[in-house]
């Protein structure tokens, strides 16, 4: 199967190092618009606010097809803000899924409330919404599904549960740029959803850079006043806040690169097709067929016994993958208290293997990942 874009794929000889994430080739391609637009901000002498900031706000909401978008300095501190704007705190607990990065169980503590740990699907390693029940008391006030590798959660399940129990949605959507459910973007489905434009998502920044996203107007502007240092208006500060603005440089850099957003994911999906066209059905995780076409492919794991000896191997032939996730959340030091036991997750962590992708992979590419991983199978 062809790959489907318009993307030129970077040329390697077989004994070339393949990356993970090739972000020198989304330099090669939009480096000279970026510099254009970083000299921009620098001639407006704007650095922290201002019409680079809101206009990519306003644009990022559009492509969602959401209300507002409010920028702020990282991932984290989107789901932070999310989660107290939507007043969760001490005394709260939050289900969150087992097998995600730790940033989403972080900002739950840094929010005030306590996290419950929930199991995942073993078809989708999303979370699980029967792990959910079980894991409820009368302290759970909100859920965070987290649309992991750049697949969606089952929304439709997760709301359903949210709405039988009085759960406030904010969803970690820091994986997965412009997927989806049903015709809906994910981020769109709950209360908020929160966005990451680290360097290495499928919209990235030159730096960190998050999003909170909401058709909530008051909630939106509960979100500003929060990055803020709290600040209510003019020198007035209403509440403790946090300092987290989007500064203009990355804002600016996300313009330039949000248009073609739609362009690298088809380029992603048709590596995704080419993977799964010539692996083993056996090690390929997630959905497949039509299913597959609502992800956006930020990670391409696949599960397999002997994990860690393949990845030598593979980065002895100048193949980079990645280990997603090594421990389950409740599994770190930091949450070593927890009594949440979730056997999928964990079994998972010791079967996770990342294998490059990106928009730039050529069927060459892909077919030598494939060709080495069946020498050493």
């Amino acid at each position: 199967m062809a790959l489907t874009s318009r993307i030129a794929p970077t040329t390697r000889s077989r004994t070339e190092p393949l990356p993970l994430v090739d972000l020198a080739a989304v330099d090669a391609e939009l480096g000279g618009e970026m510099e254009a637009a970083i000299s921009r901000v620098c001639r407006t002498q704007r650095f922290i606010g201002g019409e680079e900031v809101r206009a990519f706000e306003e644009e990022f909401a559009s492509y969602l097809g959401a209300r507002h978008a409010v920028g702020v300095a990282n991932g984290t501190d989107a789901l932070e803000l999310a989660l107290r704007a939507a007043g969760i705190g001490a005394g709260d607990e939050v289900l969150v899924p087992a097998n995600t990065f730790f940033a989403t169980a972080e900002a739950v503590v840094r929010a005030g409330a306590e996290c419950r740990f929930v199991d995942v699907e073993a078809s989708s390693g999303l979370i699980d919404v029967a792990s959910c029940a079980e894991r409820l008391s009368p302290a759970t006030r909100a859920i965070v599904p987290v649309h992991l590798y750049g697949r969606v959660a089952d929304m439709p399940a997760v709301a359903s549960f949210a709405a039988e129990h009085d759960l406030i949605i904010v969803e970690d959507a820091a994986q997965a740029h412009g997927a989806t459910l049903d015709g809906r973007r994910a981020g769109t489905f709950g209360a908020a959803g929160c966005f990451s434009f680290y360097p290495g998502k499928n919209l990235g920044a030159l730096g960190d850079a998050g999003a909170v996203v909401t058709d909530d107007d008051e909630f939106a502007a509960w979100v500003r006043t929060l990055l803020d240092h709290g600040r209510g208006g003019g020198d007035d500060h209403v509440v403790a806040g946090v300092n987290s603005r989007l500064d203009a440089l990355q804002a600016a850099v996300l313009r330039v690169k949000l248009p073609h957003l739609d362009r690298w994911t088809a380029a992603r999906r048709g590596a995704a097709s080419l993977y799964r066209d010539r692996l083993d059905d056996s090690i390929l995780d997630g959905d497949s067929g039509d299913g597959e076409e609502r992800e956006v492919h930020h990670l391409f794991p696949i599960l397999v016994e002997n994990r860690d000896s393949l990845a030598d191997h593979l980065r002895s032939v100048g193949i980079a993958t990645g280990v997603h996730y090594r421990r389950t959340v409740p599994a770190t030091t930091a949450f070593r208290a927890s009594r949440d036991h979730c056997p999928v997750a964990e079994e998972r962590s010791g079967l996770q293997l990342s294998l490059p992708m990106h928009p730039y992979l050529s069927a060459e590419d892909v077919e030598r990942v494939c060709a080495e991983l069946e020498r050493v199978s």
